[in-house]
């Protein structure tokens, strides 16, 4: 097994740096940038991306030398231009061999120089190396500490979300398999269907009408984790005015893992039932809870224990931007979308590098997690 675990971890090496490649390379095709998007506030258009003049570099890049600008920076000093190239890391100053001054666009004897795409990406990538993810472009804020801010919005939609997605479908799937066929197995597939084909955010929308004072009662709160005066709340007023804020939300974005999950058990208890070692199982006169639980049960959840941490990444780190908009929730979904439509590159390569390598190490994890719930799971002999 240690071996196998081994080559999991050398395999992400090149997995990591492909999904970085491409995701690099396509931004370098899309047309707008960082400096075009601060040049557009600037000139008060917001987020109205302006053409690059003279070539320039996609992506929002400019290719300083001789009098190529932006065609919206006409009127901009060529100075505020030039700091922006050389903050934002799009250039760097050089200066002539024997010049033993600090490097400065006013001295004669240095200029700017842009550098390379392909540069540029070895730089970022060597930083990342380092867990240095740089800072962001229009806050004055390091990634890390960005990511850190935003995450409590996250692991609350993303932990409570999958713990309610088990603790009700489980026990749910189990029922439904053990009463196949039957009334109650009927409805309450209806009911999942239904649930399933709800998108979470016209839920959420459903969710606000009905119990957050959008047209019948108000009982839950429109907006963020916790209420203004929540500092001055006891500790068990804290925990409460905790859960009050989170239960719309949390009950919006676990819709859909609720019905996928509630029929993954189902079938998987459904297959196991029907196999042979049950019927011997029955044949020997154990009770049917003792062949349930004590039989079926490890080898019916394998599928569905094994596949929690995978369950959990996709809720925690997949957060519904609409969900977080319509609840007023600051997290990581946002923050996603605002950095893409800002491209606020540091922002977004440092989340996708992290989000990339953390998805990686839970694949690995989902694997151990098959051979914790059966030891006979033997990954190294399969390799062989």
């Amino acid at each position: 097994m240690g071996a196998y675990i081994l080559r999991r971890l050398l395999l992400m090496i090149p997995t990591l740096i492909g999904i970085m490649v491409i995701n690099f390379a396509l931004t370098q095709f899309v047309p707008g940038g960082p400096i075009e998007q601060i040049i557009a506030q600037v000139e008060g258009e917001g987020d109205v991306f302006r053409n690059i003049s003279g070539g320039g570099d996609a992506g929002g890049e400019a290719q300083p030398g001789g009098d190529e600008r932006y065609l919206g920076a006409r009127g901009l000093p060529p100075e505020f231009l030039d700091s922006l190239e050389l903050d934002m890391g799009f250039a760097r100053i050089v200066c002539d061999e024997g010049y033993t001054g600090t490097p400065d666009l006013k001295a004669p004897e240095c200029r700017k120089e842009p550098i390379p795409a392909v540069e540029r990406f070895f730089i970022m990538m060597g930083n990342y190396l380092t867990f240095d993810f740089g800072e962001s472009y229009f806050r004055s804020i390091s990634v890390v500490d960005l990511v850190v801010e935003k995450m409590p919005v996250s692991i609350t939609l993303g932990l409570w979300s999958t713990l309610i997605a088990y603790l009700i479908s489980i026990p749910l799937g189990i029922r439904k398999a053990v009463r196949d066929g039957t009334s109650f197995d009927t409805w309450t597939s209806g009911v999942i269907i239904v649930a399933y084909a709800i998108p979470g955010f016209l839920f959420a929308v459903l969710l606000m009408v009905l119990f957050a004072g959008g047209s019948y009662w108000k009982i839950f709160p429109l907006r963020g984790l916790t209420s203004d005066n929540w500092a001055d709340l006891t500790l068990i007023g804290k925990v409460l005015d905790y859960f009050w804020h989170i239960t719309l939300p949390v009950v919006a974005s676990t819709i859909a893992s609720f019905a996928t999950l509630t029929l993954l058990t189902k079938n998987s208890f459904l297959d196991e039932i029907n196999k042979q070692y049950v019927m011997t199982a029955r044949a020997k006169g154990l009770t049917e809870g003792r062949v349930l639980y004590g039989h079926v049960f490890r080898n019916a959840m394998l599928i569905v224990i094994a596949g929690f941490p995978g369950l959990f990444l996709s809720v925690f780190f997949g957060a519904s931007i609409l969900i977080e908009t319509i609840f007023s929730l600051d997290g990581l979904g946002r923050m996603g979308f605002e950095a893409a439509v800002a491209r606020d590159y540091p922002v977004i390569f440092g989340t996708l590098f992290v989000f990339g390598l953390v998805g990686l190490v839970v694949g690995i994890l989902s694997d151990l997690m098959y051979v914790f719930v059966d030891p006979r799971i033997d990954f190294e002999r399969r390799a062989g």
